[in-house]
């Protein structure tokens, strides 16, 4: 997993303006079915992949704090919730409560464990976001998060695969 992690961001760079064109494209003519595809990969890649194994998105960056998830670990840590967002969170320039370090404050490097995942943010819980409903919405998060997600790089490519568009590279069906 490591040398894996190590070639991801080359890896996520190359394919970058390819999966802009490709995710425009879709755009244009979003197939009813995408959202369908979508999970279907999704499901299909963490049949195969185990986050612990890697733990990249908490090693790198941060999940965005809603208020209830700032409600719900401030209780289950015990401590007001103006104290936690104190402790561990600030307002990034587009004013999103975020983690103020990285790695994670609940992440246990030893086993690539979360402290708080019973409770953990909603953006923690749903991430890469590859099944999400309404996908096309979020094409420029998930070509982000192909940089950090070796699942959402390998889910992105496969989607290329399994749907390939005119005017992009076609690539052999696996």
């Amino acid at each position: 997993m490591e040398k894996r992690l190590k070639e991801l961001p080359k890896l996520a760079k190359e394919a970058k303006k390819e999966s802009q064109k490709y995710f425009a494209r879709l755009k244009k003519r979003t197939p009813k079915r995408l959202d369908y595809l979508m999970q279907e990969l999704h499901e299909k890649e963490f049949e195969k992949t185990d986050c612990l194994t890697c733990g990249n998105c908490c090693k790198t960056t941060s999940p965005i704090f809603t208020n209830i998830d700032v409600d719900r670990i401030s209780k289950s840590l015990k401590m007001k919730a103006a104290d936690f967002q104190e402790q561990y969170l600030i307002r990034d320039e587009d004013d999103f409560m975020v983690l103020k370090t990285a790695p994670c404050s609940f992440f246990d490097e030893s086993d690539n464990s979360c402290f708080i995942y019973n409770v953990r943010p909603k953006a923690c819980a749903e991430y890469p976001h590859t099944n999400r409903k309404k996908f096309i919405g979020i094409t420029d998060l998930t070509i982000d998060n192909t940089a950090i997600c070796p699942a959402a790089y390998s889910i992105v490519e496969n989607l290329k695969k399994v749907l390939p568009l005119e005017g992009n590279k076609k690539v052999k069906r696996s």
